[in-house]
């Protein structure tokens, strides 16, 4: 099944952009996924093809208009979700990639200027989405992350099937530190326990240091998820004679 996803915006030149390179370019070409960019002013009915117009109650910028939003959106709906990418939105999260990456599709609805007419979201079913806690200057970047994110996750497009399922965000936990050779650079050596050999020991390490990371970076995941996914195995230690890091 070919994961779908439709992009409403005013700027379809912008795609695929960044999504044709990569695994999720070579995914595209290998129809793994598709992708379509709609032109939202083809909606527009007036003469000017206007799709904003000025804020009710006054203020600055410009606001994209229900009525036009609404037919692109019922141009393109057939079941799949529809996501619209705003800084209002719930910030999007790794289960929400996956639980998209599942499904057949999405449909990608871009803001501009000063955002959405409200009555858009109460007639319509539309999630708002956030990628983070800043302003672009429309939501086509944002519309990259999120597919991106999707599409790296779809069957087949990673090497190999466990390549995302240690990474950060997927326990609840950062990702531990990664290194390759050479061991020594620098004066900086590769910790000794990840030159073991002993799976155990490694496995045990990672965790401790994906916990441990996680405690001094980000602390809201911790108290998001109730601490650590799981108890690191037995025999688990963390010495600062490691390895320089």
């Amino acid at each position: 099944m070919t994961f779908a996803a439709t992009v409403l915006t005013l700027y379809p030149d912008m795609f695929p952009g960044p999504l044709g390179v990569s695994l999720a370019g070579r995914a595209l070409a290998d129809k793994v996924w598709s992708l379509d960019a709609v032109q939202i002013r083809d909606f527009a009915t007036d003469k000017h093809k206007s799709v904003d117009d000025t804020p009710a109650g006054g203020g600055a910028g410009m606001v994209l208009k229900a009525d036009v939003l609404a037919a692109a959106i019922d141009s393109v709906a057939d079941g799949r979700p529809v996501l619209a990418l705003t800084p209002r939105g719930k910030p999007l999260g790794q289960a929400r990639v996956r639980a998209l990456a599942a499904g057949e599709g999405v449909i990608l609805l871009c803001g501009r200027f000063e955002g959405f007419d409200e009555r858009i979201f109460e007639a319509r079913a539309v999630e708002e989405v956030s990628i983070g806690d800043y302003v672009l200057s429309g939501g086509e970047l944002g519309a990259m992350v999120l597919l991106d994110a999707c599409v790296r996750l779809l069957p087949g497009v990673m090497g190999a099937a466990s390549s995302g399922e240690e990474e950060s965000f997927e326990s609840g936990l950062l990702e531990y530190p990664h290194y390759t050779r050479p061991v020594d650079w620098e004066g900086r050596t590769i910790p000794e326990v990840l030159r073991s050999g002993d799976h155990a020991r490694i496995a045990a390490w990672r965790h401790e240091r994906a916990s441990e990371d996680t405690r001094l970076r980000r602390p809201d995941l911790i108290e998001r998820h109730g601490g650590a996914s799981q108890a690191p195995p037995s025999g688990a230690r963390h010495g600062k004679d490691e390895g320089k890091e």
